[in-house]
């Protein structure tokens, strides 16, 4: 319950400071990306736990519970949006609209990125269990990762951008989201370790283990 709690609220959160795009310099590459990459990570961390103690059935559930909660969040936003503000209200319709407005957009791509991108990573994450035979967390916590990003950064920036941007705008903008996202992805490998050894220790499971139904 506080794996998936965590991860809608991460979801969540990412579409709601997508608007925002910000440039993160870590000293050999300075990244431009929108402020909802930053949480997305630990999205695709989540799932992974999910994956390897409670395995697939039980994590694309999540997945697709996140998914009705994105749609939800877009249905109160424009539930929000129906309603003129009073004079005195702190956040008038100006600002309202200047944050929100384009989230419906932001959220449909997020929306179509993430359903596929997440059911793609946690596919690849058991392709590669079986494929190690169980071994090896950090290849498929890492390689699963990686392709799934990929898929989701190119069809969330096209879907934004596309007739915004030009093509090389675009690109750039997909490499740079990708290239942060996989650093990312192996700096997040400990806390995946972290993670599953404490769900094994807590419910005294083995290292073969491949799902368990709670």
């Amino acid at each position: 319950m506080l794996l998936s709690a965590l991860f809608v609220s991460a979801l969540i959160t990412c579409n709601l400071i997508a608007n925002k795009f910000v440039a993160l310099d870590l000293g050999f590459k300075t990244f431009i990306i929108s402020a909802g990459v930053l949480p997305y990570p630990i999205t695709f961390l989540i799932t992974d736990i999910l994956s390897e103690i409670y395995g697939k059935k039980k994590t694309q559930e999540v997945v697709l519970f996140g998914f009705a909660a994105a749609l939800f969040t877009l249905l109160i936003l424009l539930l929000g949006a129906s309603f003129e503000a009073i004079p005195n209200s702190v956040v008038s319709d100006e600002t309202y609209n200047q944050v929100f407005k384009n989230s419906w957009r932001l959220i449909g791509a997020s929306m179509v990125a993430y359903i596929v991108a997440q059911l793609v990573d946690v596919r690849l994450f058991h392709f590669w269990k079986r494929l190690t035979k169980g071994r090896m967390l950090w290849v498929r916590n890492n390689f699963s990762t990686i392709l799934s990003q990929l898929v989701d950064t190119t069809l969330v920036v096209t879907i934004i951008f596309i007739g915004r941007e030009d093509l090389p705008t675009i690109g750039r903008y997909i490499l740079d989201g990708w290239i942060f996202k996989v650093i990312i992805a192996a700096l997040d490998t400990p806390f995946f370790y972290a993670g599953v050894y404490w769900y094994r220790k807590k419910y005294h499971l083995s290292s073969a283990h491949q799902e368990v139904d709670f």
